[in-house]
C-alpha cells in the first residue's frame, strides 16, 4: 500500500501530460489525475466536477465542498488522490488553499493537510520551441490530442488552418521558458525534491515512465504492464516546418 495519499502533477501544457495521466488513471491503482483547479474561478470548479454551489454556504464552505469533490473524483475508489497541476493555475489554486488552511506555514503544510502526504511529480519538455509550436498550433486548429487510432480525443473549437506567426510562437515559448523556473523555484522554496520525468522520455518508453511513478508511489510497478497509450503524437510537417523557419528568422533577425 502506498505510503502516499495523494500526487500531483507539476507541469505546463504540451507536456505529455494528457498521455501521462491516462496511463496512470488505466492501472487501475494510481487514481484519475485531472485538471480538477484548472482555471481562476470557483463557479468554473464546480462546473467542470458538476458540483452546484450555493450563496448561503459561503466562500469557505464553498471551496470545501469543490475539494471534497474533486479529491473523490481523483481518487476513483484506489485511495489515492491524484492531480494534474498546470502552472497557470497555480496561484488561484494556492490562494483556495490559503483560506483553507490559514494556520499552515507553507503551501507544501497546506497541500498536504488538504491531501494528504503528497508526492510531486514535475513533467516538463526540455525543447520549448517545439513544446511553443505544439501549442500555438492546437490553439489555431482547435484540436489539442487525437486518439492513438488517430481519431479526434479533445477539440476545443471549430477546425481552421493553422498560419505561422513568429511573435506568437516567441511568446508562447518563452512563457514555457518561465513556467519551468516558477515550478523549480518553487520547489527549492518548498523544499520539495520532485520526481522529474521529461516529455521525451515519456513518448519514447510510456510504460517505463509510468512504472517509475508507480514504484516512487510505492505502487506495484506491475500495474503498467497492459496499460497501452491511448493518445497519439500531433506534430507532422506542420510543426517541423514552423520550427525551421522560427529559427531562420531568429537568425537573420540576431
Amino acid at each position: 500500500m502506498s505510503e502516499f495519499q495523494s500526487y500531483v502533477l507539476c507541469t505546463s501544457p504540451r507536456s505529455g501530460s494528457t498521455l501521462l495521466c491516462k496511463i496512470l488513471a488505466e492501472t487501475g491503482v494510481a487514481g484519475h489525475p485531472k485538471s480538477y483547479f484548472h482555471k481562476s474561478d470557483l463557479g468554473d470548479w464546480a462546473s467542470y466536477l458538476g458540483v452546484s454551489l450555493s450563496a448561503e454556504t459561503g466562500e469557505l464552505g464553498q471551496i470545501r465542498l469543490l475539494v471534497d469533490a474533486a479529491i473523490e473524483q481523483g481518487t476513483a475508489n484506489t485511495g489515492l488522490f491524484g492531480l494534474r497541476l498546470q502552472r497557470h493555475s497555480f496561484d488561484f489554486f494556492f490562494r483556495q488553499l490559503r483560506t483553507l488552511c490559514l494556520d499552515e506555514p507553507t503551501d507544501k503544510d497546506r497541500l498536504e493537510a488538504v491531501f494528504g502526504r503528497t508526492l510531486f511529480v514535475h513533467l516538463t519538455r526540455p525543447d520549448k520551441l517545439s513544446q511553443a509550436v505544439s501549442y500555438v498550433k492546437a490553439q489555431q486548429s482547435g484540436l489539442w490530442h487525437r486518439a492513438a487510432d488517430g481519431s479526434e480525443l479533445e477539440r476545443l473549437s471549430p477546425p481552421a488552418d493553422p498560419v505561422f506567426d513568429f511573435e506568437a510562437l516567441k511568446d508562447c515559448r518563452d512563457q514555457f521558458i518561465q513556467f519551468d523556473r516558477d515550478w523549480n523555484d518553487w520547489f527549492a522554496e518548498q523544499a520539495i525534491e520532485p520526481l522529474r520525468l521529461s516529455y521525451d522520455d515519456l513518448c519514447a518508453d510510456p510504460q517505463t515512465e509510468l512504472k517509475r511513478v508507480l514504484t516512487a508511489l510505492d505502487l506495484p510497478p506491475s500495474a503498467a504492464d497492459p496499460v497501452q497509450p491511448g493518445v497519439a503524437k500531433l506534430a507532422d510537417s506542420i510543426n517541423a516546418d514552423w520550427i525551421k523557419r522560427f529559427q531562420d528568422q531568429a537568425a537573420a533577425g540576431s
